[in-house]
């Protein structure tokens, strides 16, 4: 068993990204940020779908055609294949924590 709190590496100089599990379709990740943010002018266009949940510290994830919004400890968001989007900002003074889980959207899952 691991803590998903413990042993979080530095990330002052870049993101750090650990990956906690890897399977064919599905890919779940701690990623530990401090002040960074997506470059300009750059969008996130993925394959998979992306389901977040800030853990610890705060952060804006911007949506392209949308203002960014501010996300906060326990806030979590689904963001699907394809839906361009970009971290705003991180905060700067703290270690800012998520919880990352890619996954290939199947719409024969039941859903809750």
């Amino acid at each position: 068993m691991k803590n998903i709190f413990e042993h979080l590496p530095d990330a002052s100089d870049e993101e750090k990204f650990q990956m906690l599990l890897a399977q064919p379709n599905l890919k779940i990740e701690r990623i530990v940020s401090n002040g960074q943010s997506t470059a300009k002018g750059y969008w996130y266009d993925q394959e998979q779908s992306e389901w977040i949940m800030l853990l610890q510290g705060g952060a804006g994830i911007e949506f392209k055609g949308q203002k960014p919004f501010a996300l906060k400890p326990g806030d979590y968001l689904n963001i699907p294949a394809r839906q361009q989007h970009r971290v705003a900002w991180t905060e700067p003074n703290m270690t800012t924590l998520w919880l990352a889980i890619h996954y290939a959207a199947d719409s024969s899952l039941k859903q809750y």
